[in-house]
């Protein structure tokens, strides 16, 4: 299928990615230090399956238990390998930091791009804000639950934060990640590295460690064939289940732009750029299974581990990590080290998210398409978009706030993660197989003839998704019980083209070259 064509053995004076960077009208601005590794570290690190598995794994337990996990796992990987590999070929040929919103108005022609890039650009950026808060608040929930049990459980009179000790938990984090993101690229790629190796060993760790010390382990028939369908929601239909139970690989299998939004400080990028991507999906595909896998053989009480009343407070692998080490040795310390391995890697996504969000906000800004551009693009003395920095975890603490009104409002918000963030993705890979079918002209990475059937299933399935997704998730529908991504989604929208209809039309034209002639 495709790959990497032209002749390898040329070696160019000047860096490949530079080089095409220069020709789409850029002038290179960033410091380009980071590897293909590096580039990888940073999409794998943003994925995370030690992230999306371990805080999303009830959402899987719930809607169809194991089989829903473990195969739902594989269906969810196999069509955003597609989304990927598609993703990846428009990347090699528009090795920008803007990603997504310039692929759309390259690929959209002369009349549509302007209209193109703005949608897919604040698609893009408002998931990619999305999925800062919703990472680092997930974060906080872990510290929580890891101080609950530290202290006793809930039933035993362990500390349970409030709404307001959490938020205050993720400001925190986010101010660190913030610090952390100001400091020269140099030292970001070494911790970009430092954090991928820490989510594969740990997730090797784990998967071996978890099913070995239990007492009580599934058997092979339980793990592969049980499809629970107590989910106390009033949904009794397996397909319907199914569907629902997708949402936790689909959230976590997400991210991966970030390969292109670094690509501008990637060394050959036009190359580097599309191996991170698919790289990154394809490892977390492999390693996220053998994790969902190993903590399955640990299920043995579905509705137990969802239980509120659990010493967890019903966060279910934390109870399967506390349990395994309290069976074995009566005691659950081992156990919250377990949980304080996933939480360094928590941290390392969070941080990742921000270093992407950062990228896409200088480069969205460098073309003039937000308030205040000039700010956001300004790059210090140490070549780092440090007002993009602390813009976009400022964004991310104040789309957490809203989890202090209302639980309901901030699920609505954290779920632009997904479904936005994916119509950010199949903009640019739609007009790749429609509008650009005859003219796209391929980079060093290309899928030849099999691109646009590629393409078009990616396309097909993220509009699949952006459905099923949009379902109610529990009956009778209530007000508490109602599904508000499809009204979070809608309202971004609305904002987003009445902005354009109102005032960005008459003044944004799509990417600006930033060389002077």
């Amino acid at each position: 299928m495709g790959g990497f064509t032209g002749d390898q053995s040329l070696l160019p004076s000047i860096d490949s990615g530079q080089a095409r960077l220069k020709e789409l009208g850029y002038k290179q601005e960033l410091k380009r230090d980071l590897s293909v590794f590096s580039n990888f570290a940073i999409s794998f690190s943003i994925i995370s399956v030690l992230t999306g598995i371990t805080t999303t794994y009830n959402t899987g337990l719930r809607f169809g238990g194991t089989v829903t996990l473990v195969y739902g796992w594989f269906v969810a990987g196999v069509f955003t390998m597609c989304v990927g590999l598609s993703m990846a070929e428009i990347c090699s040929s528009y090795p920008t930091s803007g990603g997504l919103y310039y692929w759309s108005a390259m690929l959209a022609g002369p009349r549509w791009a302007p209209l193109a890039s703005w949608m897919t650009g604040w698609f893009n950026i408002v998931g990619q804000w999305a999925v800062t808060a919703s990472v680092d608040f997930s974060l906080a929930q872990l510290i929580q639950v890891i101080v609950l049990l530290s202290t006793g459980g809930k039933n035993g009179g362990g500390y349970e934060g409030s709404d307001y000790v959490v938020i205050a938990i993720h400001g925190g984090i986010l101010f660190v990640h913030a610090l952390l993101n100001s400091l020269p690229i140099s030292v970001l790629s070494f911790i970009g590295q430092l954090a991928a190796l820490w989510n594969l060993l740990g997730v090797v760790v784990l998967m071996i460690l978890i099913p070995v010390v239990s007492t009580e382990r599934a058997t092979t028939k339980f793990v592969f064939t049980n499809f629970n369908t107590d989910n106390g929601l009033g949904i009794t239909s397996y397909a319907y289940i199914f569907v629902l139970g997708l949402l936790m690989s689909q959230y976590t299998i997400t991210g991966y732009d970030a390969s292109a939004h670094m690509t501008e400080e990637t060394i050959d990028a036009d190359k580097n750029g599309p191996r991170g991507i698919i790289s990154a999906i394809g490892i977390s595909i492999l390693f996220g299974w053998g994790y969902i896998l190993g903590i399955s053989y640990a299920v043995t009480d579905i509705p137990y581990l969802l239980s509120e009343t659990n010493n967890s407070g019903g966060y279910a692998i934390a109870e399967i990590f506390y349990l395994a080490f309290k069976s074995r040795f009566g005691s659950g310390t081992g156990g919250i080290v377990c949980l304080g391995i996933v939480a360094i890697a928590v941290f390392f996504c969070g941080m990742s998210s921000v270093t992407s969000n950062s990228r896409m906000a200088y480069a969205f800004s460098r073309d003039g398409a937000m308030p205040l551009s000039p700010l956001w693009h300004k790059v210090n003395s140490r070549e780092v978009p440090v007002n993009a920095v602390w813009l976009s975890a400022s964004i991310s603490f104040c789309m957490a706030l809203t989890s202090l009104g209302s639980i309901v409002a901030f699920q609505a918000m954290v779920s632009i993660a997904t479904i936005g963030l994916y119509i950010a993705y199949a903009i640019p890979i739609f007009l790749r197989v429609t509008l650009s079918r005859k003219t796209f002209v391929a980079g060093p990475f290309s899928l030849g003839r099999y691109g646009k059937v590629v393409g078009w299933l990616a396309v097909i399935w993220v509009a699949t998704i952006s459905i099923l997704f949009s379902l109610p998730v529990a009956y009778p529908i209530t007000a508490e019980t109602l599904n508000y991504t499809p009204v979070a989604v809608a309202g971004l929208l609305a904002i987003v083209l009445t902005y354009w209809l109102i005032s960005a039309r008459h003044w944004f034209t799509g990417p600006v070259s930033n060389i002077l002639s």
